[in-house]
């Protein structure tokens, strides 16, 4: 039964199991001492047994008798992502973790993991190997597929975050409620695609250097694993593609900026992307102007052909904006950009012509150039506060941390738990 006089915890920690008889007394007792020690606020640990067919459940049902804050999940169905995605989205705390239940990562990262959310400078953690600081004891082979999958995860998916595997991560509840729907896989791919999907929604992700130690007991298949997940990259670069994810309306809900990352980052890619564009308008105009009487003509057309390239990339590479919802009504946003565009360097080469009667492609060249160059603080405004921006964000920012979370679970969750000890 459950204590109604307990406090709501301020952070539920999760340990997945599936046959750890022999191995999760002393873990789940190794976590609530540390926590005891060195976590100041109301805690809860959630044994989430993935339908075990050993002791796991009972020496775990033990575990809640003795230890108080923590509890007992028991799924019908076997899934990491499965449990974590149960569990979590029916906990009541605001901050949300998970740890394997063998402990490789060093407990005291466990603060510097959670901290961040709390005091609300990030929306998700995770340990990384990977990070400068860290100290990691594992094998060759464990360490090349980890390397490796992190490369593929940078070109593939456009991954900035180092580590996607180590079982070690937090997450703030109001993003894991939104994002946790979205996640598809059910497994070990489930961290992965939940860390993406979190970057496309320009959330924050903190890092935390860990020190890390290998399990020579580990029974996961590394390469089965591996090939597992190369599929779910697979399949997560699809649905990014097509636009089927609302991911820039979770961003607008959870008011946490733009899809496409901070302003300084979009500023680097609008740049880019307007170099780009400017090259073409250039080359054109320059290749159309020599055969045609007219050089406004000339200068229309160039443009218009840059700009529909310049909106196509700036709304899918700079702003984040993926399928096709939405693509005409941005063209025809751009293409009123575009007016603005066209009539500075229009009446730029109008003044010039008054200057001079019949001056030259090059000066014609300069002169629009010297325009374009003025009209693209224009652009990356319009673009930025107009043609991409979010729908209204909700109020209320971020939840304090401390405060306790009161909102029900959602009900499809029930199904996947058989029951719940506490």
């Amino acid at each position: 039964m459950s204590d109604l006089t307990a406090p709501v915890p301020v952070l539920d920690v999760v340990i997945p199991v599936f046959n750890e008889q022999h191995t999760v007394a002393a873990c789940v007792r190794r976590l609530h001492q540390h926590l005891v020690q060195t976590f100041p606020y109301p805690f809860r640990i959630t044994v989430a047994d993935n339908a075990s067919t050993d002791a796991t459940a009972a020496v775990a049902s033990g575990l809640v008798a003795e230890l108080p804050g923590v509890t007992l999940v028991r799924l019908a169905e076997k899934g990491r992502g499965r449990a974590l995605k149960a569990v979590w989205l029916a906990s009541d705390a605001p901050i949300l973790a998970y740890m394997d239940v063998d402990l490789s990562t060093d407990l005291d990262a466990l603060w510097p993991l959670v901290a961040p959310l709390m005091s609300g400078h990030s929306d998700l953690a995770i340990g990384s190997r990977l990070a400068r600081g860290s100290r990691v004891v594992r094998g060759a082979r464990r360490e090349v597929v980890s390397r490796g999958y992190n490369l593929i995860l940078r070109g593939a998916l456009g991954a900035r975050f180092t580590d996607a595997q180590c079982g070690f991560k937090a997450i703030r509840a109001d993003v894991a409620a939104e994002l946790l729907p979205l996640v598809e896989d059910t497994t070990w791919f489930f961290d992965t695609e939940l860390l993406v999907l979190a970057q496309r929604c320009g959330l924050r992700i903190h890092e935390v250097p860990v020190d890390w130690f290998d399990d020579p007991d580990s029974r996961v298949d590394v390469v089965g694993t591996a090939l597992d997940d190369l599929r779910g990259v697979r399949r997560v670069r699809r649905s990014l593609a097509s636009g089927a994810l609302p991911l820039t309306d979770i961003t607008a809900r959870l008011g946490r900026g733009t899809p496409g990352g901070s302003t300084w980052q979009q500023l680097q890619r609008f740049a880019a992307v307007g170099v780009a564009s400017t090259v073409v308008h250039l080359g054109l105009f320059a290749a159309l102007s020599a055969g045609m009487a007219s050089a406004q003509v000339a200068n229309l057309l160039a443009l218009l052909v840059a700009t529909v390239a310049n909106t196509a990339l700036n709304r899918r590479w700079t702003f984040g904006i993926q399928g096709g919802r939405g693509a005409a009504r941005h063209q025809a946003q751009g293409l009123a950009v575009f007016g603005i565009t066209w009539l500075m360097t229009a009446g730029a080469l109008g003044l010039l012509h008054l200057v001079a009667a019949a001056p030259p492609t090059a000066a014609q060249t300069g002169v629009v150039a010297v325009a374009t160059a003025a009209s693209t603080a224009v652009r990356f405004v319009a673009m930025r506060s107009w043609m991409f921006r979010p729908p209204t964000a909700r109020g209320g920012g971020l939840r304090d941390a401390t405060t306790p979370h009161t909102e029900a679970a959602p009900s499809h969750v029930s199904p996947e738990v058989t029951s719940r000890v506490a």
